[in-house]
């Protein structure tokens, strides 16, 4: 009896079929949070599908412009100066990267930087999932003060040497990782996966920063720098209906990742008359999503009050015949 019960202790959690077979928990250093900043550094560590590390890459990156808050990152154009630009250094981003779900702490940045940054290069991440941390640890409940990553770090006991330093960022992470990895699979939990969608369009036009704020002059809440839109001049005409033409006045909300930049898609919609909407409400009469099925605020609402979803593809043909309004 003994002998059965330390077999049981000794043998492995059963690990859920569903989970991925490999991570890159990837960190990323940049000139800024707009969508014209650029990555200034970037480290990545390979895990395998229960989160022990296999090796780790580093490098630094020349942004080809000013190297924005050095008191934060560091790096000085001096340094910067010799680095590799980011083509030369794409196909060994692409050799970590490829075939892994993306890990990051607020995801959604890392996974949009890096994603730009390969659009320049005219090439496509091979990316198609993302993780993030945070979502994570919310996702277990870990009691954590705040969601910044030295909490996240200090709940499992890992020392940070460097903040702000992509490979020593990136190092903490990942031994934060295994053990949230671990109890994710403990508990049977889904881990909360984002698909990721490479731009195929977008734009580098700088936009006006705030003389106030956060990192990079935005809310640092949010990677995306807040715009103000001029207010749609229609009423709103209700709902979409399926098989009809959006109106003009009809308010749409975005979830998700999408080939063509956010900012392009909002803008084309507001150029049509549509209004924009920054969050999803009984009043909402569209929500554009690629991922009907993820689990994101917009897409439950969607579910509640029974808002009409279509996806990018769709949503770009309905643009092209907009009825006017009355």
């Amino acid at each position: 009896m003994l002998e059965d019960r330390t077999r049981a202790a000794s043998s492995p959690t059963p690990w859920p079929a569903a989970y991925p077979k490999g991570y890159a928990v990837v960190d990323v250093e940049t000139t800024g949070l707009a969508r014209d900043d650029r990555i200034i550094s970037a480290a990545v560590y390979r895990l395998d599908g229960r989160g022990e590390v296999e090796d780790h890459w580093y490098t630094l990156v020349n942004p080809e412009r000013d190297p924005g808050p050095v008191w934060i990152h560091g790096l000085t154009s001096e340094v910067l100066e010799g680095a590799p630009l980011f083509g030369d250094i794409a196909e060994e981003f692409t050799d970590r990267l490829r075939g892994r779900v993306l890990v990051a702490h607020n995801a959604v940045f890392d996974w949009q930087m890096i994603a730009r940054e390969y659009a320049r290069a005219r090439r496509e991440a091979p990316v198609r999932q993302r993780l993030c941390t945070i979502a994570l640890s919310k996702e277990l409940g870990l009691p954590l003060p705040n969601h910044k990553l030295e909490s996240l770090a200090a709940h499992f006991g890992v020392v940070q040497r460097r903040a702000h330093h992509a490979l020593d960022d990136a190092r903490v992470l990942a031994e934060a990782f295994r053990p949230s990895l671990r109890a994710a699979a403990a508990g049977g939990l889904r881990l909360p996966l984002h698909e990721c969608r490479p731009l195929t369009e977008w734009s580098d036009r700088p936009l006006p920063r705030q003389q106030s704020g956060g990192y990079g002059g935005y809310r640092t809440s949010s990677w995306r720098p807040a715009r103000k839109r001029p207010a749609c001049p229609h009423p709103n005409p209700g709902r979409y209906e399926e098989g009809k033409r959006l109106k003009q006045g009809m308010r749409v909300a975005f979830s998700g990742d999408t080939s063509v930049e956010r900012e392009l898609l909002e803008d084309r919609a507001t150029e049509a008359g549509l209004h924009v909407a920054s969050s999803l409400s009984r009043l909402t009469s569209l929500l554009v999503t690629n991922d009907p099925d993820s689990g994101t605020s917009k897409v439950v609402k969607a579910r509640q009050y029974g808002t009409p979803v279509v996806d990018e593809a769709a949503f770009g043909q309905l643009l092209r015949d907009v009825e006017p309004a009355d």
